[in-house]
Order: C-alpha cells, then structure tokens, then sequence
C-alpha cells in the first residue's frame, strides 16, 4: 500500500495528494493549491511540519471524508468503544419511521454512534427489514450531519435460484466473471453503487460509509459460506466487488470490513481474507461468546487474536453484529458485555459494537423503555469507556 512519506501543515495532515480527489468538488480547490505550494510546503519547519499525510485506507484513491473518518476512528478507538444498533432510526419497539427516534436514545437520553443497514432486495422500494430506501438515505444524510457513522451489510438473494441469502444452492462460481449469471450480479453490483452514490452531503461530497458484504462467510448459512463455495471463490468474489465498486463506479467513499462468524484461531479467521489491499476493518459477529456470563470467555479470546492479526496489518477492528436475542438477563450489559469488551478500565480495542435490530417482541437485542435490561444499560453507558453519540462529539470538540 502506498503511503506518502513528506510533511503538511496539521490543520490539513491527512488530505491525500491525488488528481483524482479533484472531481469531488469543493475539496478540489483545496488539493490545486496543495499542488502549487508542494515545494513550500515541503520546505516547512517547525511543529506543522511534524504531521506525516498518510494513506491509512485501502483504496489508493480513497477520498478525503474517508480518510477522515478513519482517522477518527482509529483515535477514538485507542480509548473508547462506540455503540452501534441495526436499523436504530427505522423502527422499535411500538414505534416505526419516526423522524429521528431510536429506543437507545428513549432509554438513557443519547442516541448510537454508529448505525446498521441492509442492502437486501437493493432492487425493491423496501429492504430485507421493510426499511424503505428513500428512507434509509435520509436518515443516513441527517446521521452523517450530526457526526454518526453508517455502515452497510448485503443480504443479497441467490442470484440462480431467486431464494433468500440462506438458499445455500451454489452460486458463487455462476455469479464470477465467465459464469452464466455474472452479467445479473454486476446489475446488483449497479444498483448498489447507484444507492451509495445518492449518499452525499450538504456540498454534494460522497459520505463515507463502512460497508461488510459477505459477511459470516466462514458459517455454512450463507450462499457465499464456506458450505457453499470455496475460500478462493468468496476471495474472487470479494476483490471483484470491491474493484468493481472502485473502479467502475468511482466509489471511493466506501470503508470495506471482513466480517466473520465466531472463530477459534488466527487460521480461521484468515482462510477467506481477500488481501490487505481489500480491507480496511477486521470485524466478526458475536452471537455466541456474548450470549452469557459462561462464554464470555470466548469473546475474550477472540479479541485477543483479532487484536494480533490487527496490530500486524495496521487495522482497525470491530464486532461488526452481535447481541443475545430478547436480552433475557436484565444485567446482561454490565455483567456480560462490558466485562467482555474492557479489562482493568481498559477497552480490549475494538472501534464499536453493533447490537442488532429492535425488530419484534421476540426479535430485538437492544434495550427500550420499560425493559428489565434497561437501566442496566445506563449502567453500562455510565462506564467511561463506552460512548454514544452526543458524548462522542464532547470527546472529538477536546481533540
């Protein structure tokens, strides 16, 4: 990966020096002059010459807000752990499309920083969760604005037999360049980047966004898991979305994380890694280490290894889902999770975890008014390592 070695002024240390980033318009001027004052500014002396520009993404032509948001992220994660939910502003419990509600904000008075979507039957007007699309833009527009972070999952159908992402039928190899179904999942491919292009802000600048397809590869559930197809078919199948995304469609906005299911060593965790070039975040789901006080050292152990592997490839990473449905222990939070996630008033690392969605009564993981885990979770946030959004932007207006 390439990375510039001179120095530039602080207030601009991490805009990256590439003809590319012109096209996104305001930014454009900004990069001009950064050309016309290269020898100057190569020149420089003193403290605003100490700040090295970096290419802390993947994508050689990343933009500017990307490498800004993984800035950011990185930094909080050194002493902070970000809450994420799925779908927080959609729906929850009793309540459905409001204008900027979540059940975590009706709880303790602060919404989350980070906020799941889906991209499932990405051709409908509705998503896999009956979230409008018209809708999910706006709400991730507005969590933009306010300092939020969004981030994408794909639960896309079988694109040979029309079933549902668990129609594990064989698919991968039909849908890879030279098979009989590549031309439709490059048109899926389409429809994608046409919704991530209407992602832009208030001056038209593409929002940067973390985006996990196929994730839980290394579980058989899936029609790109490891019952399905082999670990070089989902690296095929990865590095061909990601450079068709690039490429084709220009979408340097997009953060990529591999996502696995719960693993139990580095070699696992690695079999479908795509390549560094690939990645920016290495996250996993945790269903099962978080599930209760007996497993939790699972999820320790996960960590640990997850840490390792991140330390050596300049990483971030996450526990990109997880949660226990319906939280049945009403101290689950402080007693499962934060126990899991810190040590010794520590965080183990991680960015953010994302609990997954509010989406019945028998389907939620996050807590709401009237719950019994409820104020067990203003415990949990209570805990000076743990943020929500408004807190988050104390912490970054410090900086």
């Amino acid at each position: 990966m390439w990375r510039h070695t001179f120095t530039i002024p602080k207030t601009i240390s991490t805009l990256k020096i590439r003809k590319d980033h012109i096209r996104e318009g305001l930014y454009g001027s900004v990069i001009a002059l950064l050309f016309l004052s290269l020898p100057l500014i190569l020149s420089c002396e003193g403290p605003a010459a100490s700040v090295k520009n970096e290419n802390l993404l993947s994508d050689s032509l990343a933009t500017i807000p990307a490498i800004e948001l993984y800035r950011q992220m990185e930094q909080i994660s050194a002493s902070y752990i970000m809450v994420g939910h799925q779908d927080a502003l959609a729906y929850g419990m009793g309540w459905r499309g409001a204008e900027f509600k979540s059940d975590i904000h009706d709880v303790c008075g602060d919404f989350p920083t980070v906020y799941g979507w889906d991209l499932g039957h990405i051709d409908d007007l509705y998503n896999i969760d009956s979230v409008p699309f018209a809708d999910m833009i706006r709400w991730a527009k507005e969590v933009h604005k306010r300092g939020g972070i969004n981030t994408y999952s794909w639960h896309i159908l079988n694109l040979v037999t029309g079933g549902s992402s668990w129609d594990s039928s064989e698919c991968v190899s039909s849908i890879l360049p030279g098979g009989k179904y590549h031309e439709d999942f490059m048109k899926k491919l389409d429809r994608a980047a046409a919704f991530f292009n209407r992602l832009r802000d208030q001056d038209s600048l593409l929002i940067p966004v973390l985006f996990r397809p196929w994730h839980e590869m290394n579980g058989g559930w899936f029609w790109w898991g490891s019952e399905s197809c082999t670990p070089e078919e989902y690296k095929q199948l990865w590095r061909f979305t990601t450079d068709y995304l690039r490429n084709e469609h220009k979408l340097n906005n997009l953060i990529y994380i591999y996502s696995t299911d719960v693993f139990e060593n580095s070699e696992e965790y690695l079999t479908y890694y795509p390549g560094d070039a690939y990645v920016d975040i290495l996250g996993y789901d945790d269903y099962k280490g978080l599930y209760d006080r007996s497993t939790t050292y699972r999820t320790i152990e996960m960590l640990e290894i997850l840490s390792d592997i991140a330390r050596e490839k300049t990483k971030l990473y996450t526990i990109s889902e997880g949660g226990v449905e319906t939280i049945p222990d009403s101290t689950w939070f402080s007693q499962v999770v934060l126990p899991a996630l810190t040590s010794n008033g520590k965080t183990r690392g991680i960015s953010y975890i994302l609990f997954w969605r509010n989406g019945r009564p028998d389907h939620f993981y996050a807590p709401y008014p009237g719950h019994a885990s409820a104020e067990d979770f203003i415990e949990f946030m209570k805990d000076s390592s743990i943020v929500l959004l408004e807190e988050l932007q104390q912490i970054l207006n410090k900086k």
